[in-house]
């Protein structure tokens, strides 16, 4: 097994209410993804392997690391949190929140209402996302040398609920935690992966870098 750096894109369009307006990166998204390629330069962290998801703002986030020779992977992608989110106000009446403090208490209900299912229609179920996310990581730390996997923060939640057993309130409560451009580290131990670093952000850590974090 091999060592995963998982990499949560940098910010994209936060003001978007669905999943097509949502992926693009921002200005500040590119700074951010810019920052961690140098970031990742200058400390000479290399990887053997790059991979992403098809969607834009994992494509936009690579290039502005400097990421070469990409492996693009649909399994990679995010679950559709818009649309899971619009179908559970239509059929439960549970309105979507515009602030981060409303989507503190939603993202759980999300969760829990989807792997439940109990949201008719969902785009894929809860399982489908963990079998693709578990065969994804699986794969990718069985190759050769250390891998870089630019996602989005679903995705890492997932992977780290399966790495660590988590229940679904604890994978809402980490996917939550999840900063733009974060960096997160599975380590290959003899029984498995095993969590090693969340939400780093050594690249934001700079005193005149700290406007830059973001959630959204």
């Amino acid at each position: 097994m091999s060592h995963v750096t998982l990499v949560r894109h940098g910010q994209a369009n936060s003001a978007a209410r669905t999943e097509g307006d949502y992926d693009r990166l921002s200005d500040l998204g590119h700074q951010q993804a810019a920052w961690l390629g140098e970031h990742f330069r200058d400390a000479g962290e290399t990887f053997a392997r790059a991979y992403c998801g098809t969607l834009r703002r994992h494509a936009e986030t690579a290039a502005a690391m400097g990421a070469e020779d990409l492996v693009i992977d649909p399994r990679l992608n995010e679950l559709e949190y818009f649309t899971l989110s619009q179908l559970l106000e239509q059929q439960q009446g549970v309105a979507i929140p515009r602030d981060r403090e409303g989507f503190l208490r939603h993202m759980p209900r999300v969760f829990s209402e989807w792997q439940a299912g109990r949201i008719d229609n969902a785009p894929e179920s809860f399982e489908a996302f963990e079998t693709r996310t578990r065969e994804a990581i699986e794969e990718i730390s069985a190759g050769e040398g250390r891998a870089l996997v630019v996602t989005s923060g679903g995705l890492i939640g997932m992977a780290i609920r399966i790495v660590m057993g988590l229940d679904v309130t604890a994978m809402s409560h980490l996917c939550l935690a999840i900063e733009n451009s974060s960096v997160h580290r599975l380590h290959p131990m003899p029984t498995g992966l095993a969590l090693v670093q969340f939400n780093a952000l050594p690249h934001l850590e700079h005193p005149h870098r700290q406007h830059a974090r973001s959630h959204l």
